[in-house]
């Protein structure tokens, strides 16, 4: 488990699937998101078998969020082509953490 932060704020605690295996399932089969769930070296997603509507964070490789939506159940995604990574929650979440295009977040490892 890492952390997801802002301006030295902790947003959320952050899943990384590192096998292919978890990041091909996603967030698939699940009714909620704990924290955040992070794709590294993604640039689009869908949402093709999803339970829930999801926030989508895309983010630059200098950690700054290039776009953010809410998508819904059984959606394609546009890719984004400056994207390097893409934060998923679920859908509200970024409302609660205060995230928007333009902030810069990094993902933390545990101490």
């Amino acid at each position: 488990m890492a952390w997801l932060v802002s301006d030295g704020r902790v947003l959320a605690s952050a899943e990384v699937p590192f096998s292919r295996r978890d990041r091909a399932r996603g967030l698939l089969g699940r009714d909620d998101v704990e924290g955040a769930f992070v794709i590294q070296r993604c640039r689009w997603i869908h949402t093709i078998g999803m339970r829930i509507p999801i926030d989508v964070a895309y983010v630059d490789r200098d950690g700054i969020v290039l776009k953010t939506l809410v998508m819904h159940r059984h959606r394609i995604g546009v890719p984004v082509i400056r994207a390097s990574w893409v934060v998923e929650a679920s859908a509200g979440a970024f409302g609660r953490w205060g995230l928007h295009v333009g902030d810069r977040i990094e993902l933390r490892d545990p101490l």
